[in-house]
């Protein structure tokens, strides 16, 4: 089965605070995956990075084969307009 989430030392920081930290995983297409941890454990920010609505501070996340995708809205991917004009 192809993978359609895949992320490689996904790590995010704020100022001193590290929300997410060397995150490497692989969700296979059809696969049932839960992003589960208790409050401040880093889940919303990765889901974040993985829409494309904040940027990692290091590593990489590609999803649907994508690398910056800012929202999947079913089979369609939108993305972030990169030059800065919109």
């Amino acid at each position: 089965m192809a993978t359609i989430i895949e992320t490689r030392d996904l790590t995010r920081r704020f100022e001193t605070l590290t929300a997410v930290d060397h995150l490497t995983l692989s969700v296979a297409e059809g696969e049932i995956f839960g992003l589960v941890g208790p409050d401040g454990a880093g889940k919303t920010t990765t889901l974040r990075m993985l829409c494309g609505l904040i940027d990692p501070s290091e590593g990489s996340a590609t999803v649907a084969g994508h690398d910056h995708p800012v929202a999947a809205i079913g089979d369609s991917l939108l993305f972030r307009d990169s030059s800065g004009q919109g």
